[in-house]
Parts: structure tokens; sequence; C-alpha cells
């Protein structure tokens, strides 16, 4: 092409541009303070890359849908209300942005599980500073990629497991960023499945009925500088991948089938930085592979770690175990994983060479733990003195506990983490 047809070309695309932007507008939607009074009539007025300004107020409006991209935004926080009775916001298309608005009373149905906010077919979507309050579903997701929710309120109702939806629920999506949100009372806090490449971070989910986070077959995700706080079951990731769980706080997590952390079938993950602290169970592991597990604090838990004999190829090094009632416990003698470097405040060796190991290695596995695991009504007699005593003989003279489980160079010293 000529040079003067390049600049041609240029100018032409130029205009092209200004007349676009030219043509976004902004709609404004208030009960006092607009043109309009209806949410769903500005939305049918509105055209790609136009604002909807909606001014405070409480709008009862049944399920609005925009499928046209589009800035919803709220202007002093005005309430969807959904009576109860309806989805409230149904969303579909691409680059839509939705803040700033109060949800409430979303209506149930265990068939269409409806949410507050429901997306589906969508991409590039974007959901932040809302409150989300007594919803089935607060946010729900299906078949999304590249979608921000951040900053969000969501409050549920609880009432069983079965009859409760999820605060952030994510399917068949990717690319997704869940940061600065805080959830609690639903069933699970946050939920994947079948997501990828995708972020979770800052989060806070608390109190909610089963998990605070769940993962299902979501491969190469990373979940980092979360809490989770009293969940009633903690943290599952199952059936996953390449996951990378770095700087999250699991804690409290109680009850007689709760954890920090469930990882059952998953592989080729990092577990590093976390702080375990007063849960049932700090880690749970079953048919889990090639995990390394570094740098973590386990304090105050029931049982630190619970690694199953099906488990294989994991390192567990450089962790710090304080205050627990039982460090590791294990369902089998087989032993394929290993354990090294790491500091038990149960140690009662020495270091007489000075170098930070102690000269003796430490069997994490106590007698009295492979008991309970078969037996589990003997729980009633830990801290008795003749668990203590055969305890100590039981490291003395290996019978019951697996012979391999042992950590040869236990540190002296807690690690500064």
């Amino acid at each position: 092409m000529p040079l003067n047809g390049h600049l041609q070309f240029t100018f032409l695309l130029f205009l092209l541009l200004c007349n676009v932007h030219l043509q976004a507008r902004v709609i404004s939607v208030g009960q006092h303070d607009g043109h309009i009074t209806s949410i769903k009539e500005a939305v049918s007025m509105a055209v790609d890359g136009d604002s909807i300004w909606v001014h405070s107020g409480v709008y009862r409006e049944g399920n609005i849908i925009i499928n046209k991209s589009i800035y919803l935004k709220g202007l002093d926080h005005p309430c969807l209300d959904g009576e109860g009775k309806y989805e409230i916001l149904t969303i579909s298309g691409r680059d839509i942005t939705v803040s700033g608005f109060v949800f409430l009373n979303s209506g149930y149905s265990s068939m269409l599980d409806y949410a507050a906010i429901k997306c589906i077919d969508a991409r590039n979507i974007t959901l932040e500073e809302n409150e989300i309050t007594h919803a089935y579903f607060a946010i729900h997701i299906s078949n999304v990629e590249d979608i921000v929710i951040r900053n969000n309120r969501i409050h549920g109702n609880p009432k069983t497991e079965q009859n409760t939806g999820n605060g952030i629920h994510l399917w068949k999506c990717k690319k997704a960023l869940i940061d600065g949100n805080i959830i609690s009372k639903h069933r699970d806090g946050i939920y994947f499945e079948f997501v990828t490449e995708s972020l979770i971070t800052c989060n806070l989910s608390y109190e909610n009925i089963r998990y605070g986070l769940h993962f299902m077959f979501s491969h190469k995700d990373t979940y980092t500088y979360n809490r989770f706080v009293e969940n009633g079951a903690g943290v599952a990731v199952m059936y996953s991948k390449e996951v990378d769980m770095q700087a999250n706080e699991f804690v409290d997590n109680w009850g007689s089938a709760a954890y920090g952390i469930l990882l059952k079938d998953i592989s080729d993950s990092y577990i590093a930085y976390n702080l375990f602290d007063q849960n049932t169970v700090g880690i749970y592991m079953e048919g889990t592979n090639r995990i390394n597990i570094h740098w973590n604090h386990f304090h105050k838990n029931g049982w630190a770690m619970k690694v199953q004999a099906s488990c294989n190829e994991n390192k567990i090094q450089h962790n710090n175990f304080s205050g627990n009632s039982f460090d590791i416990a294990t369902n089998g003698s087989l032993v394929l994983n290993s354990f090294d470097q790491n500091y038990w405040d149960k140690y009662d060796g020495y270091d007489r060479t000075r170098d930070g190991y102690g000269d003796i290695p430490y069997r994490p596995v106590s007698m009295y733990s492979m008991i309970v695991e078969q037996n589990p009504y003997t729980l009633i007699l830990l801290r008795s003195i003749l668990i203590s005593f055969l305890d100590k003989a039981e490291k003395a003279i290996p019978s019951l506990t697996p012979e391999l489980l042992i950590d040869n160079k236990p540190l002296i010293k807690p690690l500064c983490l």
C-alpha cells in the first residue's frame, strides 16, 4: 500500500475510534435523581460502550438480564431486592462491569441454581465492590474466561448443606482473579470445578458450612494470602494438579472431619509459608503424589499431618511443628515420603556437634497415634502417664510405628517463618 494509502487508512481508523468514543453515553437511573426509574429500561436503551449509573434506592425488578458491553455502576449503594423469588442479575456477553450494588434476597431453586449474580458464556467480566446478602448462590459463574471478582462482601443465610449454595462458584472457567472478597455463611465459601490458570488471593472465608475453599478437577491454579477460619471442614483440594498454595492461614477449623487442608488425589503441587493453627488436622493427605511441603508452621493442631499410606514421593522439609497433640499419623507401615530437616518441639535429642541438627533421628509418629488411628475411642487416654511411658518405649524399640518414617536431621531450633 502506498504511503498516502497508509495515512488515509490511519486517519479513517482514528475518526472511527473517536466516533465510537463520542457515541458512548451515561444513562442515569434514579427513583429521585434520575430521568429513568427502571434499570431494565436503561439496559434496553443502552448500546455497547454505554454506562448506566444507578442512584441510591431499592429496586425490585425481578430478573435483570445484561447481554451488552456496558458498565453498570451503583452510586451510594443502591439495593437490588430479589424478594426471595428471583435470580437478580444475569450476565452473558463480554466487556461487562458491575460495581457498587447491594444485592438482597435472591430466589431459591436447587434445580436452577438461582444466584444474586449469575454469569454464563462470557468473557472479560468484572464484579467488584458489591455487597450480597441472603442469596442462595451469591456469585455463580459458568463457562467464562477473564473474570475479576474483587472486594465483594458476601454473607449468606445458612440452612443445611443441601439447601445452601456457594458464595463464589466457578465452573469451567479460565483466567479468573478472586481478590479481596469476604465470604461467610454459605455451603462453600469459594468453589472451583474445571477452573484453570486462576488466582485466588487476599480473601477471607469464614464460618461456611462445609469448606472455605473447594477445588475439584482444577489445574494450574494459585491461592495465596487468604484466611480460612472456622469453616465446617476447612479447605479441600481434590483431583487436581499443579496447584500452588502459599502464605495462607488455616485457623480454627474444628470438627470430627475438619482439616486445614484436605488433599485427595492431587499431584505436582507446592505448599509453602502457610500457617496451620488449631485445626483438627493441619493437612490430611490421601492419594497425593509429588507435593513439596516446605516452610510451613503447624501449631496447636490435633494432628499436624495425617499422611495415608497411599501417598508417594512427597517431601516434607523445613517446617515447624509445635504444640500439636500429634505431629504425624499414618494408617500403614509403608513409607514412600521423606521427612527432612524439620523442627519438632517434642524432639528431646541433643546436638554435640553444634551444627544445628540433632545427633539422633526423630520419629514423628507415636505409638499412641497408631492406636488412635485404629481405635478412635482410645483418644480418651490422651496425656495419661501410661501412654507417655509406652510412647517412650516405642521410640527406643519400634514395633508398631513405621520404622522408615523418620527425620534423620531434626532441627534443634525453630525456623524463622
